[in-house]
């Protein structure tokens, strides 16, 4: 899908978008230069229907010479944001799907005086991305009703530029993440997601290495091994970094990316049921995101070394499985005591976060579906984020509002470390039933040696089971926006 800024009277669109707020009805300029070229349409078919009241959300369709006018309420004015411009474009890109014929999409979106016109843009490009995206590789019918064109209408059209641009690429990197995730789990093997990021390295210009089982064995990977010795599909651990080039200074800062990967997750011997496994091919969502983030940094090109790291591997039952009361060694010397089998994702991500210490750098931030205590605490639409450091993590909330994501700051205490008490070991991989979400990071923060750790618990948003605002059912691409704002502001 192309998406371009236009000047509003050079328009060829089949369906034209502009919206009204409710307690406003001014036209703007571009809907001054829509009202000359359709004779008044805008002023008087439209705003003068008694039944278009501008209420959020609320359309109402004008046919125009060879095209369409769909008017959008906007809701009103002083409650008007960036975020309900992206929710508006994602769903009226759809509406317009459903309209006969229809190709092109032109947007034009009010100004409430509040909001700069390229954030605007940029929202309107991203919410089409999100709205058009659709997974249907395994569908025999396809979706023939996509539009090819979206034109964002501008006085100053190239003042929209930069903004788009950023906005496609952003959408691209949460496309790529989303058929990651949809991908099921016969595919998506830990082998197979290595040849694809190899494939995305190569081709943007990144350096790569993925490690096989036996030289996990001899870097101390123990805890990560562990979990997925019970499948037949090898692990691999993933680290791919990109370097800045062409600034006279050196990076910035040096960032350590880390997104759990386990391909799929049955539980291992302490089985789930199973309508708890059938979304569990999701539970590599944390790799599929900073796989996505990577795509996006190497076309944005920030002053900022990034360090992507994933360790990828199957939690499976089979007589070679690890078992409860087990004691694992993990890379850092640390001994951990199986307490559940199915608490497997902290123990991959343990390695990973000692291996990002050895990198040196200045943030590590990890992503992860890792309890679903995350979500009876904070339900499907918010990102749980626990960390040592608070001024770190209020940049990290700030940079998920920025982007549009909700983020919600959950406690790390000390006295967290007694529930994860162990009578043979240093620790065991669970706690009490209670504060499941934060003792989890705790269990974590024993890994990591960064000043500056985020860790970002996406067991509730990485995957829908019903539409949320811009976002459609299933995979989210949750963080992807995120990260990319806080590397690249």
């Amino acid at each position: 899908m192309e998406i371009y800024a236009k000047l509003p009277h050079e328009t060829t669109a089949d369906v034209i978008v502009t919206g009204f707020f409710e307690d406003d009805k001014t036209l703007n300029d571009t809907q001054k230069s829509l009202d000359e070229k359709f004779e008044n349409v805008v002023s008087k078919n439209i705003l003068e229907v008694e039944n278009f009241k501008g209420k959020y959300l609320e359309t109402f369709t004008c046919p125009v010479q060879g095209a369409k006018i769909l008017a959008i309420g906007l809701g009103k004015k002083e409650e008007f944001n960036v975020d309900k411009v992206r929710e508006i474009a994602a769903k009226t890109i759809k509406q317009s799907e459903k309209l006969s014929k229809t190709k092109t999409v032109a947007f034009n979106i009010q100004n409430n005086g509040n909001m700069c016109c390229c954030k605007i843009a940029g929202n309107i490009t991203l919410g089409t991305i999100m709205g058009e995206y659709d997974f249907d590789k395994y569908k025999t019918k396809k979706n023939e009703e996509k539009i090819e064109r979206v034109e964002i209408l501008h006085c100053k059209p190239e003042k929209m530029t930069p903004a788009i641009e950023k906005a496609k690429i952003t959408g691209d990197a949460m496309d790529f993440t989303k058929d990651l995730i949809f991908e099921p789990a016969e595919y998506a093997t830990p082998t197979k997601i290595a040849e694809i990021a190899t494939g995305l390295a190569n081709e943007n210009g990144l350096e790569i290495k993925v490690f096989g089982r036996e030289e996990l064995k001899a870097m101390n990977f123990n805890a990560f091994l562990a979990v997925g010795q019970g499948s037949v599909q090898e692990q691999k651990f993933i680290h791919i970094k990109y370097v800045p080039k062409n600034f006279n200074e050196g990076p910035e800062k040096k960032i350590a990316i880390i997104g759990k990967g386990i391909t799929f997750d049955s539980g291992g011997l302490d089985i789930k049921p199973p309508a708890s496994m059938l979304t569990m091919k999701t539970d590599m969502s944390g790799c599929a995101c900073v796989l996505g983030v990577m795509k996006a940094i190497a076309k944005i090109k920030p002053n900022v070394e990034v360090h992507m790291l994933s360790a990828l591997c199957e939690n499976m039952p089979s007589g070679s499985s690890y078992k409860v009361g087990d004691v694992l060694v993990a890379k850092n010397g640390k001994t951990i005591e199986v307490d559940n089998t199915d608490a497997e994702g902290r123990l991959t991500l343990a390695d990973a976060l000692t291996y990002a210490d050895e990198l040196n750098v200045d943030e590590v931030i990890d992503v992860a579906t890792l309890t679903g205590a995350v979500i009876v605490a904070l339900g499907n639409t918010i990102t749980g984020v626990m960390g040592h450091d608070e001024e770190f993590i209020k940049e990290i909330i700030e940079d998920a509002k920025e982007a549009g994501e909700n983020l919600w700051q959950m406690p790390i205490l000390d006295d967290m470390q007694d529930n994860l008490k162990s009578d043979i070991a240093d620790m065991r991989n669970t706690g009490s039933r209670y504060a499941g979400a934060s003792t989890a990071a705790r269990f974590l923060l024993n890994f990591t040696k960064a000043k500056k750790w985020a860790h970002l618990d996406i067991a509730g948003t990485a995957f829908l089971d019903k539409p949320y605002k811009e976002l459609n059912k299933g995979a989210t691409a949750a963080m992807v926006r995120t990260l990319i704002q806080h590397i690249t502001k």
